[in-house]
């Protein structure tokens, strides 16, 4: 083990004997420290395993016995059939989507669905599909009774129509008609709508004393705006036909 010998008088060893000292230092045995039987060769602590060795590890792990794998032992059960795991690839297929367009795409598929549904609803007054404000017995009922009777506030856009052009004509008595008119519309679709709040508010609480009834009343007076083949969903029975 060689030791650097520093330079005489230099601020590490300080200027006096300590510095002339180390500057005499000579090569010593690293096996002369140690007494004759703890002499450990230090080549064999940093060399690699010997080919022979790693031969060795390598025959005992190919002769260990590898047990046979059991098919059934992953699921507990066989192995299904082609045409079976082809079915099951398939529906996985189409249950998971592969990536984000494709989730998008099957989203708006399904929204058409649904919308068409209750397309479909809204015109043959199929309950299942129905949206939420038109779903129940409560709100058919309102439905019918409105549709079953004549309403002043159906015909309110042919009348409206009609106010407006006899107000363009430059004449002073008709538009004074005209305006005449359209108080007479007013008033009388205001007492006509008194008169179904009335008269359903008694037929709600008759035929349904112990169901929720809030929000009925301005439901089928707002219905009665509609014009009879514009309203949604289609009226269910004819004029005059009691519900």
């Amino acid at each position: 083990m060689r030791v650097p010998a520093a330079r005489p008088g230099s601020s590490r060893y300080g200027r006096g004997g300590a510095g002339r000292a180390a500057a005499r230092c000579r090569i010593v045995p690293l096996g002369r420290w140690l007494p004759e039987g703890d002499r450990v060769p230090l080549g064999s602590v940093f060399r690699s395993r010997s080919k022979d060795e790693q031969a060795a590890t390598s025959k005992v792990t190919a002769d260990q016995p590898q047990q046979p794998r059991d098919p059934q032992a992953p699921k507990g059960r066989p192995t299904p059939k082609r045409s079976q795991a082809q079915s099951q690839r398939r529906a996985r297929a189409h249950s998971a989507p592969a990536n984000r367009k494709e989730a998008v795409k099957a989203q708006r598929e399904a929204r058409r669905a649904d919308m068409a549904k209750q397309r479909e609803a809204l015109a043959n007054g199929d309950e299942r599909y129905l949206p939420v404000r038109d779903k129940g017995p409560v709100r058919r009922f309102a439905r019918d009774y409105v549709d079953s009777r004549w309403c002043v506030a159906e015909f309110f856009l042919p009348v409206a129509v009609i106010i407006l052009v006899l107000t363009m004509v430059r004449v002073p008595q008709i538009q004074s008609i005209a305006l005449l008119l359209w108080l007479v519309v007013i008033v009388l679709i205001v007492l006509d709508s008194i008169v179904i709040w009335v008269g359903i508010g008694k037929r709600l609480k008759e035929r349904f004393p112990n169901e929720n009834l809030k929000g009925v009343k301005p439901y089928a007076v707002m219905r009665t705006l509609q014009m009879r083949r514009l309203r949604l969903p289609k009226p269910q029975v004819k004029r005059g036909e009691r519900p």
